[in-house]
């Protein structure tokens, strides 16, 4: 009997761990597809017979279509099942991978990255959040959401070195060929997790989806495209619509239809109608202050992700594979975190834990600000990873169990769809706010500089302010040594001009770094609403019953 019990629970544990890996699989397939690419942009770029700029264009319009969709992905998982949209999206996804790997140009590309694998993804993602839910009960969920959101974060800290050591060593095709081979292996996977009731009275609400796709794309591009454009005042060259930036147009206008998504949602739900997503699910105190969490999170990592592999490859001049292995410690304490926080304190206080995740990546953002200076080597960045990885895993082992865990069981599809849409945001946000606080800064101290330098002539220094009014690209050595020389430029004064990038270089990354410094301590205000109690639900909330 004690014999028939023991193997019963070991069946269970390890199907459990096998849903757990197929999760966790699924999220860092997810996630490693932008940042491999990064790295690899000029070789790509090469390889289909198009520039930097299109490639660039496919990296945006695949965070654009995952991100406008992602409501519309939950939704769906709750009127045909998590499991089966979740392996809809795993077909599609894969499909885009392999049409991506045989892309002769830039066309195909753009159809099987930016849209196929977007569509895949935005079917995918929230289904992993609704179906940790459904294959794990209250206690155990802050375990498998903190393995799961870890796997995500690895797959940004790893993908410079995959994508590094693939484009130098075999192929960036062999990136989207395996992928192709992990899908399999997770469809194969998907038959032992369990699936939640569907809803299939429901339908599809496209008023709402298209309202939804539209307002969220129209805010996701204007973020995306403001280091180009600038965020309210245009950059030289760039358009300008009525004085200003495109930028602060479009995302007026994408809130301003999210405003009107919300009165269609509300008068539906009034008129007893299927909605894509009820508004009132945001009255939930704790659901507001999960997904908050979530966008200060993926904010303030999404920032220094930019920033230390600027410094590691730009800076110093490390190769993307070099990059990669000193991003790498960041991955230990945060797998550390994600996974022995909530085994070693099972009931600790969700608030508490997200304020020591944050306090972890204050104190990793202001430690790396109070170590960049001229001449400092790559081994100055690996106590600040090390720290901030234990603040990403603290926050990763709790926010998901708090987001889901804050309303019952059925509607973890639209709050799927909700986590990831304010993860995207929060990613965008803070790569873009920290892209422009460097140039601005490293463009104000390079003008400084070369102004107040006797070895820089006058006249030269007049032409660069003409020149480069839009701001200063952060650029290598070797290329800026290149320009100088093309330009006639030698000697003492191209020396001093070099001395002056490398200076303004770094008071660009302490500047986007005080940014996000200041954002960290907004973060820690933040977390009042979050529960003090683990399993704290709808009924602490008050959330309403369901979604129709």
């Amino acid at each position: 009997m004690g014999t028939s019990a023991g193997t019963a629970t070991a069946t269970a544990t390890a199907a459990s761990a096998g849903v757990l890996a197929t999760l966790a699989a699924s999220q860092f397939l997810m996630t490693l597809d932008s940042s491999v690419m990064n790295v690899s942009i000029a070789t790509v770029a090469s390889d289909i017979g198009t520039d930097v700029t299109g490639i660039q264009t496919a990296i945006t319009l695949y965070t654009l279509v995952m991100a406008s969709l992602m409501i519309t992905g939950g939704k769906i998982g709750s009127i045909l099942g998590r499991k089966k949209a979740f392996a809809v999206g795993c077909v599609i996804y894969g499909v885009g991978s392999f049409t991506t790997s045989l892309a002769p140009n830039l066309a195909v590309l753009l159809i099987g990255w930016s849209l196929l694998e977007g569509i895949g993804a935005a079917l995918i993602m929230p289904a992993i959040v609704a179906l940790v839910a459904t294959n794990f009960d209250r206690p155990d969920r802050p375990r498998a959401y903190g393995l799961v959101a870890a796997a995500g974060a690895v797959a940004v800290a790893a993908g410079p070195l995959i994508g590094g050591a693939l484009t130098t060593y075999a192929s960036w095709r062999w990136v989207f060929a395996g992928e192709v081979v992990i899908v399999a292996i997770i469809l194969a996977m998907t038959g032992r997790m369990a699936d939640g009731e569907s809803d299939r009275d429901a339908r599809l609400d496209l008023g709402g989806t298209a309202l939804s796709a539209l307002g969220l794309g129209l805010v996701v591009f204007g973020i995306l495209r403001a280091g180009a454009w600038g965020f309210v005042n245009p950059k030289p060259g760039a358009p300008v619509w009525v004085g200003l930036s495109p930028t602060i147009w479009l995302m007026l206008g994408g809130g301003l239809v999210l405003l009107v998504f919300a009165a269609w949602e509300k008068r539906r739900v009034e008129a007893g109608q299927s909605v894509l997503i009820d508004p009132t699910i945001l009255r939930n105190p704790v659901l507001r202050g999960g997904l908050t969490a979530f966008l200060f999170q993926f904010l303030l990592q999404a920032g220094l992700f930019f920033c230390v592999p600027l410094y590691l490859s730009v800076a110093l001049g490390l190769s993307a594979v070099e990059t990669g292995i000193r991003i790498l410690p960041l991955s230990i304490t945060l797998l550390l975190a994600a996974v022995g926080v909530p085994k070693i304190w099972p009931q600790a206080s969700p608030q508490r834990v997200a304020r020591f995740g944050f306090l972890g990546l204050l104190a990793g953002i202001v430690s790396l600000m109070g170590a960049l200076e001229l001449g400092a080597g790559p081994e100055i960045v690996t106590l600040p990873l090390l720290l901030a990885g234990l603040g990403i895993g603290a926050l990763a082992s709790q926010l998901g169990a708090v987001t889901v865990s804050s309303v019952p069981d059925e509607q973890s599809p639209e709050v799927g769809g909700l986590q990831n849409t304010f993860t995207n945001l929060g990613a965008s946000v803070g790569t873009a706010l920290a892209g422009a606080i460097l140039v601005s800064a490293l463009t104000t101290s390079f003008f400084t500089g070369i102004q107040d330098n006797p070895a820089i002539p006058e006249t030269l220094t007049s032409k660069a302010q003409v020149e480069f009014a839009g701001g200063i690209q952060f650029i290598p050595d070797s290329d800026l040594e290149a320009a100088l020389s093309k330009a006639g430029i030698t000697g003492d004064t191209a020396q001093a001009i070099m001395e002056e990038n490398s200076q303004s270089r770094i008071a660009g990354l302490r500047a986007a770094l005080a940014a996000l410094a200041v954002l960290a301590i907004a973060a820690l205000f933040s977390t009042g609403s979050l529960p003090t109690r683990q399993g704290q639900s709808d009924a602490d909330a008050k959330v309403p019953a369901g979604l129709s």
